[in-house]
């Protein structure tokens, strides 16, 4: 019976929502142990390992305890555990309005389709794109939602851009003190074409400057035309 299989859990507790569509509503927070990536920016690192092992029957009867519909399931990655299917669906024939909160890494293909889907796009700023299980997309309902982490400027230029990306390097004709490389007070030209080349894969398809001393004068600028891969 679904009632007496085994879960990791790494703690159950009430609060408000405190994203997507469901903000602000009073919810019981169902979180699992163990997750497959490690993001630079997570702040759930305490659910990697620890928690208890608790029957869904026991889960039930500590959710049953808080007056609130509305249940979410997270972690850690809640998916790493293949029980935790069982535990969606369940929550939906109990009658709670379920919402399921997965970085990406494992496929949501078995998801109870009773559940909304909080789906994690990972961003290069999080160290694990190379990690994610991008058919996810694919199965993506109407009702569910995606959440995507921006962790810098160049997080928010890679994903703003479908298809090239124009990258315009201006150069000051005063002195600059800067710290780069662990220089300081010095003046650099700081390579952001060939930093962003390499840390997002990107191939370079033309490049080529304006200089000021040129028949119609304009400030110094060194202009790349990149493309993303995929």
């Amino acid at each position: 019976m679904l009632a007496n299989t085994v879960i990791k859990i790494n703690e159950i507790f009430f609060s408000l929502q405190g994203e997507s569509s469901r903000i602000g509503l009073p919810t019981v927070f169902i979180r699992l142990t163990g997750c497959p990536m490690r993001c630079n920016y997570c702040d759930t690192a305490y659910a990697f390992n620890g928690g208890e092992n608790l029957t869904i029957h026991a889960i039930l009867a500590k959710v049953a305890s808080y007056k609130t519909q509305y249940i979410t399931v997270t972690g850690g990655e809640p998916l790493a555990q293949r029980e935790c299917l069982d535990l969606l669906t369940t929550l939906c024939d109990s009658s709670y309005e379920v919402s399921l909160e997965t970085g990406g890494a494992l496929t949501i293909k078995d998801v109870d389709p009773r559940v909304k889907i909080i789906l994690d796009i990972k961003t290069p700023g999080s160290g694990e794109v190379k990690n994610y299980h991008w058919p996810n997309l694919n199965y993506l309902k109407a009702k569910d939602e995606i959440k995507l982490v921006i962790t810098d400027h160049e997080d928010y230029i890679i994903n703003l851009s479908k298809k090239y990306i124009l990258l315009v390097e201006y150069y000051s004709s005063n002195p600059v003190g800067v710290r780069y490389r662990g220089n300081k007070d010095k003046l650099f030209k700081r390579d952001f074409a060939g930093e962003m080349i390499k840390k997002y894969n990107l191939n370079l398809i033309d490049y080529g400057f304006v200089y000021r001393f040129d028949k119609n004068p304009q400030d110094d600028l060194t202009w790349f035309l990149l493309k993303k891969k995929r």
